[in-house]
Formats: C-alpha cells, sequence, structure tokens
C-alpha cells in the first residue's frame, strides 16, 4: 500500500512565503460582527494579521483580489466517509469487486471534491483503512487535500449497525476479520485501542442500529451500558474523543450517560435527552443532508436499496429536522457534519439549507461549520477563525452568507494552509 501512496502521490505546491488578501467583507470570527474591506496577511500557511482596509503588499508579497467577495473561514465537516460516494445495492457490490488500491483513489477523488467545495477539515467517521493513509499523505506533502481527523474503522457489536456481515451468506464468514467488532466490555476495551493503535485520532461507535444497516432490528439501543462506557473511558484515557452514530433516543441517552462527545443524527430525542446535552456539554451532529442522498438514488432506481432498508429510509426522510427543532431553543451545541458518503461528496454545503429550515439561522449555521466543529474535533486553536496564529484556511463567495446561506453552495476561492486550491 506504501508503494501504491507514492505511485499515486502528487506533490502539492509550496505556499507563497507572504500574501496579502483583499477581502470585500470579511466574518473573521463566526459568531461576531462582520468587519468591512479588509486585508489578510499570510506568512508560510498561517494567518500573520487582519488588517483594516485594503493594505498595499510589499515587494515580493503575493496580492490576491477579493475585493468583490465575502470572505470566511475554511468550513469543517464534522462527519464524512471519503472512501465511497456509492450507497445502497451499488455501494455493496463495490465493496466486494473493487480493490483497496481502488478504494484509497476514490478516497482521494473524494477530498478533492470536498476541498474544492470550501471544506479544507473533515473529520472522516470509519472505513476499512483507505483515509487514514490519505490523511498521512496529505500531512506529508505528498498531495493536496482537507486536513482530516480520521476514525480508522468504527466499532460496534455483532449485528450492530457496523457491522459488515449481515447481508452476506454464510459462505463469506471467513472473509470478515471483525476486529471492530465487540461484545462484552472487555472486548469494547481492546476493540479501541486497536483503532488507536492503527492511528485512530477519534472513536467512532454505533449504540443504535442504523438507516443502511441490512437487517431489519430497528434503529433503538443496540449496545449495553457497560460496552459503552468501555469504550468511552478507554478512548478519553487516551485523550481521544468518541464519537456516536445514534438514532433512538434510549441510544442516545446511553452515549451521553456514558460521556460521549458528540452524537451524530440524533433523529429521535426526547425532553430527558435533550436535557442530557446541557449536563454533558456533548456535541450534536445532525447530518440532515442525508435525505438529498437517499432522494437522489431513488428517484434514480427505485430499488437502489433493498427492501428492508427502504422502509428505514423512507421513516428517515418524514422525520429529518425534527430533532434539530428541538435542540436549537433547547441551547444545545451543534456542530456541523453531513455523513457525506451517504449524501453527496463536494455538495456538503446542502446541509446549511436544511439547518436553516429546521430551526438555525445562517449565522448559527456557520458557526456551527467553523467554530463549534473546531472545538468538537481539537482543533479550536488552529482552525475556525481568521485569526494571527491560525492556518490560513479560508473561502470566498460572491454573496453574503449571512443573508442567503445558500451562497456557500458555489464557493468561488480555497486557501488551504495558505496553499490557493486550483
Amino acid at each position: 500500500m506504501r508503494l501504491f501512496l507514492l505511485a499515486i502521490a502528487i506533490a502539492a505546491p509550496a505556499a507563497a512565503e507572504s500574501s496579502y488578501i483583499h477581502a470585500g467583507s470579511l466574518l473573521a470570527v463566526p459568531g461576531k460582527p462582520v468587519r468591512g474591506p479588509s486585508t489578510i496577511i499570510v506568512q508560510d500557511g498561517r494567518i500573520e494579521a487582519v488588517r483594516d482596509g485594503h493594505v498595499a503588499p510589499p515587494a515580493g508579497a503575493r496580492l490576491i483580489d477579493l475585493k468583490d467577495r465575502y470572505v470566511l473561514p475554511g468550513l469543517i465537516d464534522s462527519h464524512v466517509h471519503l472512501s465511497s460516494d456509492r450507497a445502497g445495492n451499488e455501494g455493496l457490490l463495490a465493496g466486494v469487486t473493487e480493490s483497496r488500491e481502488m478504494h484509497a483513489l476514490e478516497a482521494y477523488w473524494n477530498a478533492q471534491k470536498t476541498l474544492r467545495a470550501g471544506f479544507t477539515t473533515v473529520r472522516n467517521l470509519g472505513d476499512e483503512g483507505a483515509t487514514l493513509a490519505l490523511r498521512d499523505a496529505i500531512r506529508r506533502g505528498w498531495v493536496i487535500g482537507p486536513t482530516i481527523v480520521d476514525a480508522a474503522q468504527s466499532i460496534s457489536t455483532t449485528a450492530g449497525h457496523m457491522d459488515p456481515q449481515p447481508g452476506f451468506n454464510d459462505d463469506f464468514d471467513h472473509m470478515f476479520e471483525n476486529k471492530e467488532i465487540c461484545d462484552g466490555a472487555d472486548e469494547c476495551r481492546k476493540a479501541v485501542r486497536r483503532q488507536i493503535g492503527r492511528g485512530a485520532d477519534v472513536i467512532k461507535i454505533a449504540t443504535t442500529g442504523g438507516v443502511n444497516s441490512r437487517i431489519a432490528a430497528g434503529l433503538g439501543k443496540q449496545m449495553f451500558d457497560d460496552e459503552a462506557k468501555a469504550i468511552v473511558d478507554t478512548a478519553h484515557m487516551y485523550g481521544k474523543k468518541v464519537a456516536v452514530h445514534a438514532h433512538g433516543a434510549d441510544g442516545v441517552a446511553l452515549a451521553l450517560n456514558a460521556g460521549a462527545d458528540s452524537i451524530e443524527h440524533g433523529t429521535l430525542m426526547d425532553d430527558a435527552t435533550i436535557r442530557l446535552f446541557a449536563k454533558s456539554g456533548a456535541y450534536y451532529v445532525p447530518t440532515l443532508s442525508t435525505v438529498n442522498g437517499y432522494l437522489e438514488r431513488i428517484a434514480k432506481d427505485p430499488n437502489a436499496y433493498p427492501p428492508e432498508v427502504r422502509a428505514k429510509i423512507d421513516w428517515r426522510i418524514s422525520i429529518t429536522g425534527k430533532a434539530l427543532e428541538k435542540a436549537v431553543p433547547a441551547g444545545v451545541r451543534i456542530a456541523f457534519g453531513t455523513d457525506a458518503g451517504v449524501s453527496k461528496h463536494g455538495r456538503n454545503a446542502d446541509e446549511f439549507e436544511l439547518m436553516v429550515k429546521h430551526g438555525m439561522t445562517p449565522a448559527t449555521a456557520i458557526q456551527a461549520a467553523t467554530v463549534n466543529a473546531a472545538e468538537l474535533l481539537g482543533l479550536a486553536k488552529e482552525i475556525g477563525t481568521i485569526e494571527p496564529g491560525k492556518r490560513a484556511d479560508l473561502i470566498a463567495v460572491a454573496g453574503d452568507p449571512l443573508a442567503d446561506v445558500t451562497v456557500l453552495k458555489a464557493v468561488s476561492f480555497v486557501m488551504k494552509d495558505g496553499t490557493v486550491v486550483r
């Protein structure tokens, strides 16, 4: 695999030593007032200074003219799966007919689409390992791509949401290593340590069933209290946060009581569950735009998903956004995440429109994709705002996203670590 990655490596262009960016409007710190005409000074991939007005660059510095654009920090998607842009029967077939090398290339391709859409950082929540390698290649400068916080393989119980075996007959048993499967507290501790040993930045688990699971076991709790607690405690002992796939309120409550750092999806949440968020301080990552992926694939092929999955998809479409409508007025902390791979990579900004539709303002939705997501990922000192000392990750759009959040679907300029992304 290492030789393969060397073969496909494309050297990232070096950041210019000094760049002066003239912005028409600047949302330097989402949640704070917008600045008018401003100059962002970038030195060696970092923000050196932010000044009022359009400051003339010194000799030898590069001038980037965005005086007719609205500039804001690079966006962050807290929930993606880069190694595939396919799902349902198509995704299942690709998983058993295409090579690991092909999945690595697909992860790279999807990362490019994501970066060009203005998402300069992503949290990849589980695949077979292709994205771990891509993360490291980006860090080494072999390829250019978004900063990746990676979970390695997701952890599940036997026949739980992320057990890959259901849907195959017994003749395929030997194909599944199931290193991410755990039953009982001791096995779950070991599963966490395995993923940390592989280099995971964050641990991803499932406490409930899933929409895309090929078993009709519902979307309620599928993990015991001691199993979830063992996972969270072990991860925290190693300094890793825990992201939890959970749909049913019982599985959400289980995860929050165990000390989870974020709840992904959280489709069904009652008042008691909402109160647990306030008590725990965990983030909620709604992933509303999964429904766009479902609707698009079903429109193309009504049989894109097996019947046991299609029934859950129809339910998910009908209820999407209801939990967010409860969470927002209750003051639950929200971080932006799409579940791209279920929805389409490169169209991550579709999530903004749905967040606003279901109770957020454009300002709070942008904050969820910058300041909040940076804090959730443990990168608040590096990204999420345009301030001195931080990475020069920023984007520009033609309109005012605080007035119309859909302008973020058409990002016209992307800078990653001081390098302009073409």
